[in-house]
């Protein structure tokens, strides 16, 4: 890997694409322990509230906490860590690994941001890692609008609304997408059966572990520990 120009084509756009990142063996492996651990038909953990207000329709599951160690694998992945440090810079640490599972005919996942942008060093990397193929079949396709990390704050309006500059992208099985925590994103509806992606959190060094306690939105800021709207932005 070219770590340096990998780096920094990162922080020109807000997100990084790498496919082939993970051997094909490793995601059905993973694959077959998260659809174990769901179903095909788990309930959802939010309240109703939050999942009409923020039009997202995604069940976590955290497996380390749950002391599944086959996810220790990415987590601990040499090429992982060094495009990170790469990225983040010396000190920076590790947060959880969280799946996500979408149901058939679920919204995916409205614009945006999963921390607030009000200081530009304080943020969170996603590190999402894919153990299936998201096309157009199976729909979750991922929307980000590039340089947007640089932008602030996710302006109000519609929160599934297109903008000319966006960019889809479709993982295949095996791909690592890094997004910036202040990028603007979207996951559009499901259309297969389920879709799965695992995010590897990480933040730099002097970087709360609660960063992404606050997710902000195009029409509110919602906080997760506390299950509040701390802000009604359409108002």
């Amino acid at each position: 890997m070219q770590l340096e120009q990998l780096a920094n084509d990162f922080w020109r756009q807000g997100y990084l694409v790498l496919e082939d990142f993970f051997s094909a063996d490793t995601m059905d492996s993973l694959q077959n322990l998260i659809l174990g651990h769901y179903g095909l038909n788990p309930e959802y953990e939010h309240e109703a509230a939050f999942l009409s207000k923020s039009a997202t329709e995604v069940i976590p599951w955290f497996p380390q906490r749950s002391g599944e160690h086959a996810f220790d694998e990415i987590d601990q992945c040499p090429k992982m860590l060094e495009l990170t440090q790469a990225i983040l810079g010396a000190g920076w640490q590790g947060l959880y690994c969280m799946t996500m599972f979408s149901k058939k005919g679920t919204k995916g996942q409205a614009w945006h941001q999963d921390c607030p942008p009000d200081d530009p060093q304080q943020y969170n990397l996603n590190r999402l890692v894919y153990t299936m193929d998201i096309d157009e079949q199976v729909g979750g396709e991922v929307l980000v609008m590039p340089g947007s990390h640089r932008l602030g704050k996710l302006p109000v309006g519609e929160v599934n609304e297109d903008f000319s500059e966006q960019v889809t992208l479709m993982p295949k099985k095996g791909t690592l997408v890094i997004i910036h925590g202040h990028t603007w994103h979207r996951v559009l509806p499901i259309k297969g059966a389920y879709r799965l992606s695992t995010n590897y959190r990480a933040v730099p060094q002097n970087t709360p572990e609660d960063i992404t306690d606050i997710c902000v939105y195009r029409n509110m800021l919602y906080q997760f520990s506390t299950s509040k709207v701390l802000e009604d932005r359409l108002v």
